[in-house]
């Protein structure tokens, strides 16, 4: 299993960020094929004191690598890519995982 992880670094006005995510953005990601679980986590600290936690972080579950790829070509993905930059691009650093279990 890989992930889409997404990071968001804090944002400058995070009550419209939070608005936009969740009423616009999270519904076009939901309908990527493929997509197995979401999972969305909020920063709450660090055990460092000069490390900012971030504002959120994405987990986008999919079975493989082909299958990720194929959901960010589809028109879903790329609907949901277009909006990602349009409100978070500035925030946003994403990365492929794959998932190991220990």
């Amino acid at each position: 299993m890989v992930k889409l992880v997404a990071v968001y670094r804090k944002v400058e006005d995070p009550a419209a960020f939070d608005k936009h995510y969740f009423e616009t953005h999270l519904p076009l990601a939901k309908k990527m094929p493929g997509l197995i679980r979401t999972e969305l986590e909020r920063g709450r600290g660090s055990p460092n004191p000069e490390w900012e936690p971030p504002h959120l972080a994405a987990h986008l579950y999919f079975k493989d690598m082909d299958a990720l790829k194929a959901a960010l070509a589809s028109p879903e993905g790329k609907a949901a890519g277009k909006d990602l930059m349009s409100f978070a691009g500035k925030y946003v650093r994403m990365f492929f995982t794959e998932v190991v279990e220990a």
